[in-house]
């Protein structure tokens, strides 16, 4: 592809992305998509040659990439995972709109709302959850070798509860549409983060 056609595609990418997030997949309206961009209906067809080709791309190449980008990327080689996650969370928080934030997550209500109807969706976003589940797991191992993380925690429970937790604060935020509610469940997280510090 060349570069004009690789930035087309990254265009109508972004543009989807911002429609599902906004009104889930199923409600998702490609003329929306096209009216938030300069992209012609033939444009699009001939990088994505149905609406579901289309949200499957945006899991694989934009959000599974914000996961990485956001999480795991910066506890690769990080010896004190807790505080790097406290200082991922504080700065992924920082960059929201409050408009993205009552929204929800967009990978988790792709979870909720596709996962029961669409084998493809489910199992992209369970690649993702997994990833992320992994990429803690393998953090706080390194943390409890490197004594920041207590050693009677099991690192992959603990991961999945993280991920969960995660997930479930900004579900419960999107359904009451309060920031508030965000903000105390993100202090609770950072609580029971410096709960899981070696001594």
């Amino acid at each position: 592809m060349s570069r004009a056609s690789d930035r087309t595609r990254q265009v109508i990418l972004e543009a989807a992305l911002e429609e599902i997030h906004r009104h889930g997949f199923q409600a998702a309206s490609l003329h929306r998509i096209l009216a938030h961009t300069d992209v012609t209906k033939g444009a699009l067809y001939h990088h994505f040659p149905n609406k579901k080709a289309l949200g499957y791309a945006v899991v694989d190449e934009i959000l599974e990439e914000m996961v990485v980008r956001d999480w795991l990327e910066p506890l690769e080689s990080a010896t004190d995972p807790v505080s790097v996650l406290k200082d991922r969370l504080t700065e992924v928080a920082q960059r929201l709109r409050v408009e993205d934030l009552l929204l929800g997550c967009p990978v988790n209500n792709l979870a909720l709302e596709m996962s029961p109807v669409d084998e493809g969706f489910r199992m992209r976003v369970n690649r993702i959850y997994d990833r992320w589940r992994e990429g803690l797991a393998a953090a706080f191992a390194r943390g409890q070798e490197h004594g920041t993380v207590r050693k009677d925690i099991d690192p992959r429970e603990t991961a999945t509860f993280v991920v969960g937790a995660m997930a479930g604060c900004r579900s419960l935020a999107k359904n009451a549409q309060s920031v508030q509610l965000m903000q105390g469940c993100m202090r609770s997280l950072f609580h029971y983060w410096d709960s899981l510090r070696g001594e």
